[in-house]
C-alpha cells in the first residue's frame, strides 16, 4: 500500500513537473481589472446585447441617401435601427468610398459614439483598413505599401511608421486598424502581393512585429491616446492560392502551414496584437472561417490569446454561397461562431443577430461560446480605453499631417526602392542633361499608391492627392523644367478597368526622344485592390512593351521604372535598357524619393523582398528545394542552379559598393537551447556613404525532410561612410534551426548547417536531435 501511494506520488510529481514545462504563458498577460470589469459587464447583458457586440456592419448601413455633393450624412432611422434595436457592437469601412478628413471622421465617430452609450451603455468599436499610413484620412500621411517596407530591411522605419499611422489614425477618433498584412506574397500572379512584407517568412515576422508595437505601443492592456489596436490578417496562408487568383483555394501542407506561414501570426501574437482578421478561402477543402483546428486551438489555446477574432467581408456567407459547406446563413454562422469566431463582419444585414440568437435557443450554438466571444469584444473595447473615452478631439492631434510625419514617409521610400540594373555607372544623373519621362505611370498619384489609398481601388488618389508629386513633377522639380520633356506614348483608361490602356501613341514619345540625353520610362501597373485584381497573363501589357522597344531602338539609353504591385515579366527589354528601378509601390512621397536617388541626392538601399520571375514557367521563391534547381545570379550566392529568374530575392545594388569578411561564430558546436552570435565586417569599398541591409541564411545541409536550400535567419541594416569598417551582430536562436517533420512535430536535427553572408560561409554544427512535444517551440 505504501510502495502504491509512493508510486502514484512520483506519477503525479512527474506529471506535475511535465504540465509545468509545457504550460504557456498567456500571450498577453491578464490584467485583472480588466477582466473584473468584463465578466461585471456580461452579467448584466442580455442574449441581444451579446450578440450585438459581435455583429459588424458597414456605414453604409446607416448612410442617408441623397446627393453625393452633399457629403455624408448618418440616416439618424437606420442608427437607430442598427444600435437600439439590434445592439451592434461595431462599424467599419469609409463613408461614400472615399477618404474623409479628420474633422469629419471626428463627427461621425462622436455622434457613432453618443448612441452607442445612451441606448446600450457600451462604446462602438469603429475599424478601417489604413494599410500604408493614414490612407482613410485626407492630409494625413501616406507611407509606401508593406512590400516596400520590407525591401528597407529596416525594423526601426516599419514600427515608425505605424505608429504615426495610429496617431494620424486617432485624430480622427478611429481607434481600430486592419493592419498589418502578413500573408505570404510567395506568388506572383495574386493580386494582394503588394499588401505584405514579401515571399519571407522571417520577414513577415519581424516586420509584423515591429508594426504591432507601432500601432499598440508595448502595453497591450492599456492602448493609449495615440495608439490603435492592430489586426494581423489574413489568418493564414492566404498568399499562396493555387490558382494565383484571390480568394481562391489553397493545398498548403501542414508542415508549410506551421512553418512559415503561421510564423508571422505567432510573432505578432507574441508582439500583444489584439485581434485577428481571418483568410476568405480555404485549404485544402476547408475554408479558414469553418477551422475549429486553426482558429481555435492553434490561435487561442495553444497561445494562450485572449484576443478577438474577426471575419473579412461577408465571409460567413460565403460558406453556403460559394463554398458549399452549409445549406444556409444559418448553418453557415453555426460553423464559423463555433469554430472560434467573435466578430462577423456581415457587412450588410443584421439578421446575424436574429439568426445566431435562433441558433442559441435551439442549443446548437452553446451560451459559453457566446460569453466567450463577447468577452474578447469587450476585453478589446476595454483595453483601447474606449469606454472612458469613447472618441477625441482632431485638435489633440497636433502633428496631424507634420512635415516630421512627412520626412519619416520620405525615408521609407527612398530606402524602399531596389536598384536592379545600373550599366556603366548610368546613374545617377548628372544635373544640365535633357530627359524623356515617358510610360503610364510617369504622371499619376494613382500608380505610386496602389489599392487602399484614398479609396478601396485607389482610383481616386489622383484628386485627392493632388498636393504631391508625380514622378514627372518630382523630376521637373528636380532637375529644371527645361531639361525635361514629357510624352507618355501609353496612358490608361480614365474610367476603365484597372488594366485598360487608351490606344497608344508611342510615335510620339519617339519623336519626343530625339532631342533628349536618357529616356526614364515609367512603367507597371495601374491601381487595384482584392479580386478586381485578378489577372490571366504575367507579362507586362504589349503595349508598354511595344513602347520600350520603339525607345530603346532611338539608341538613347533607357532607364526602366518599375512602378507595379507584382513583378509584371519583362525578360524582352530588360535587356533594351541600361539601369532599372524597381520602385513598386512607394506612396505619396515616392516621386520626391526616386529623383533624389536618380539625382544621387540620396543612394539606393533596398533589397528585393521577393523574387522577380523571367519566364513565366518559372515561379518560384529563394526558399526552394534542391531539385527546384534555381539559377545562380550576381548578389544572390545560390548554388546548383538552372531555372531561370529575373532578380533573385534580397537582391539589390547600390551607388557604392561593399565588401564583406571576416564571418565568424561564439559556437561552432550546439544544442537546442544556445543563441549562436555570428558576427561579419563589413566594408564600404566605394566613394559614397550607403546603407548595407546584412542578410544571415542558413542552410541545412542533410535532413529528414528534404530541406530548403536557404532560408533567411537574420537580418541587420547599416550604414556606412566611405572606407568605413563594421563589425554586424547577428543573433540566431539554436531553435529556430528546426523544422517542422513529418509527423507535423518541431524537430532539430543533429547535423552540419552552413551559414552565409555576402560571399562568406562558415558551417556549425547541432550536437544532438532535439523534438519538441508542444505545438510551438
Amino acid at each position: 500500500m505504501r510502495m502504491n501511494l509512493l508510486l502514484s506520488a512520483l506519477l503525479c510529481a512527474s506529471v506535475s513537473s511535465l504540465t509545468a514545462q509545457t504550460k504557456v504563458s498567456p500571450a498577453i498577460p491578464r490584467d485583472e481589472r480588466i477582466e473584473q470589469k468584463v465578466e461585471t459587464l456580461l452579467k448584466k447583458m442580455t442574449l441581444d446585447e451579446k450578440i450585438g457586440q459581435m455583429t459588424e456592419l458597414a456605414i453604409d448601413v446607416i448612410t442617408k441617401r441623397g446627393n453625393p455633393a452633399d457629403g455624408f450624412q448618418i440616416d439618424e432611422a437606420m442608427l437607430d435601427s442598427v444600435i437600439r434595436k439590434y445592439k451592434v457592437g461595431s462599424i467599419l469601412n469609409v463613408p461614400l468610398g472615399v477618404a474623409q478628413t479628420k474633422e469629419k471622421w471626428e463627427a461621425i465617430i462622436r455622434r457613432i459614439q453618443e448612441k452607442s452609450m445612451k441606448e446600450i451603455g457600451i462604446p462602438c468599436i469603429y475599424g478601417v483598413d489604413q494599410i500604408h499610413g493614414t490612407t482613410y484620412t485626407l492630409g494625413g500621411t501616406f507611407f509606401p505599401q508593406g512590400i516596400n517596407m520590407a525591401a528597407t530591411f529596416n525594423r526601426a522605419l516599419v514600427r515608425e511608421g505605424s505608429r504615426i499611422s495610429a496617431y494620424e489614425t486617432k485624430a480622427g477618433s478611429i481607434p481600430w486598424t486592419y493592419a498589418p498584412v502578413l500573408d505570404l506574397g510567395r506568388d506572383p500572379r495574386w493580386p494582394r502581393m503588394w499588401e505584405n512584407y514579401g515571399e519571407d517568412s522571417y520577414v513577415n515576422a519581424e516586420m509584423g512585429r515591429e508594426s504591432v508595437l507601432g500601432f499598440q505601443g508595448d502595453a497591450p492592456n492599456h492602448i493609449g491616446k495615440t495608439r490603435v489596436a492592430a489586426t494581423l490578417k489574413h489568418y493564414m496562408g492566404y498568399g499562396v492560392p493555387v490558382s494565383g487568383k484571390d480568394r481562391t483555394p489553397s493545398s498548403i501542407t501542414l508542415q508549410d502551414m506551421r512553418e512559415k506561414h503561421f510564423a508571422p501570426f505567432l510573432e505578432g501574437i507574441k508582439a500583444g496584437a489584439l485581434s485577428v482578421m481571418v483568410n476568405s478561402a480555404m485549404n485544402n477543402g476547408l475554408p479558414f472561417h469553418a477551422n475549429y483546428e486553426l482558429l481555435t486551438k492553434w490561435l487561442k489555446e495553444d497561445l494562450q490569446w485572449d484576443g478577438m477574432i474577426v471575419t473579412d467581408w461577408a465571409d460567413i456567407n460565403n460558406l453556403y454561397t460559394r463554398d458549399k459547406i452549409a445549406a444556409d446563413k444559418k448553418e453557415a454562422i453555426k460553423l464559423a461562431i463555433n469554430a472560434g469566431i467573435d466578430m462577423s463582419m456581415d457587412p450588410y444585414s443584421w439578421n446575424f443577430c436574429t439568426l445566431l440568437k435562433e441558433l442559441v435557443e435551439e442549443g446548437e450554438v452553446p451560451m459559453s461560446r457566446i460569453d466567450d466571444a463577447v468577452r474578447r469584444v469587450l476585453r478589446l473595447k476595454y483595453r483601447l480605453g474606449l469606454f472612458e473615452t469613447p472618441d477625441y478631439r482632431h485638435q489633440e492631434f497636433p502633428l496631424f499631417g507634420s512635415p516630421e510625419h512627412a520626412a519619416a514617409a520620405l525615408q521609407a521610400a527612398e530606402e524602399s526602392m531596389v536598384l536592379l540594373k545600373n550599366e556603366d555607372r548610368l546613374l545617377p544623373l548628372t544635373q544640365g542633361k535633357r530627359l524623356l519621362i515617358t510610360g503610364p505611370n510617369a504622371n499619376s498619384m494613382r500608380t505610386l499608391n496602389g489599392g487602399w489609398s484614398y479609396s478601396w481601388q485607389g482610383d481616386r488618389a489622383d484628386a485627392c492627392a493632388a498636393d504631391y508629386n508625380t514622378i514627372l513633377e518630382s523630376f521637373t522639380a528636380k532637375f529644371g523644367a527645361d531639361n525635361i520633356v514629357y510624352e507618355p506614348g501609353v496612358t490608361y483608361k480614365a474610367r476603365g478597368n484597372w488594366w485598360e490602356e487608351n490606344t497608344p501613341e508611342i510615335e510620339k514619345a519617339v519623336e519626343a526622344a530625339a532631342g533628349v540625353d536618357y529616356i526614364v520610362a515609367c512603367i507597371g501597373e495601374n491601381s487595384y485592390c482584392e479580386t478586381p485584381g485578378n489577372l490571366t497573363n504575367l507579362f507586362l501589357s504589349p503595349n508598354q512593351l511595344d513602347l520600350v522597344k520603339a525607345l530603346a531602338a532611338t539608341g538613347k539609353p533607357v532607364i526602366l521604372i518599375l512602378n507595379e504591385g507584382r513583378p509584371r515579366i519583362l525578360n524582352e527589354i530588360e535587356p533594351l535598357s541600361k539601369a532599372v528601378v524597381n520602385i513598386m509601390l512607394p506612396g505619396n512621397y515616392g516621386g520626391d524619393a526616386l529623383a533624389n536617388l536618380v539625382a544621387g541626392d540620396a543612394n539606393f538601399s533596398g533589397k528585393m523582398p521577393y523574387t522577380y520571375p523571367k519566364e513565366i514557367n518559372s515561379l518560384n521563391t529563394y526558399d526552394y528545394k534542391p531539385s527546384e534547381n534555381v539559377d545562380r545570379m550576381e548578389g544572390a550566392y545560390n548554388y546548383d542552379a538552372v531555372l531561370s529568374v529575373q532578380w533573385a530575392f534580397g537582391y539589390g545594388l547600390s551607388y557604392t559598393s561593399y565588401a564583406y569578411s571576416n564571418l565568424r561564430v561564439d559556437k561552432s558546436s550546439f544544442t537546442d537551447d544556445d543563441v549562436l552570435t555570428f558576427t561579419v565586417d563589413v566594408t564600404n569599398t566605394g566613394t559614397r556613404a550607403g546603407k548595407e541591409s546584412v542578410l544571415l541564411f542558413s542552410s541545412d545541409l542533410v535532413a529528414s525532410l528534404t530541406p530548403d536550400i536557404r532560408r533567411l535567419r537574420a537580418f541587420e541594416k547599416v550604414s556606412l561612410q566611405p572606407g568605413e569598417t563594421k563589425t554586424v551582430t547577428l543573433k540566431v536562436k539554436a531553435s529556430d534551426l528546426a523544422f517542422v517533420g513529418y509527423d507535423g512535430k518541431w524537430i532539430l536535427e543533429k547535423g552540419d548547417f552552413r551559414m552565409q553572408a555576402g560571399n562568406q560561409t562558415l558551417n556549425v554544427t547541432c550536437a544532438e536531435t532535439r523534438k519538441w512535444e508542444t505545438a510551438n517551440k
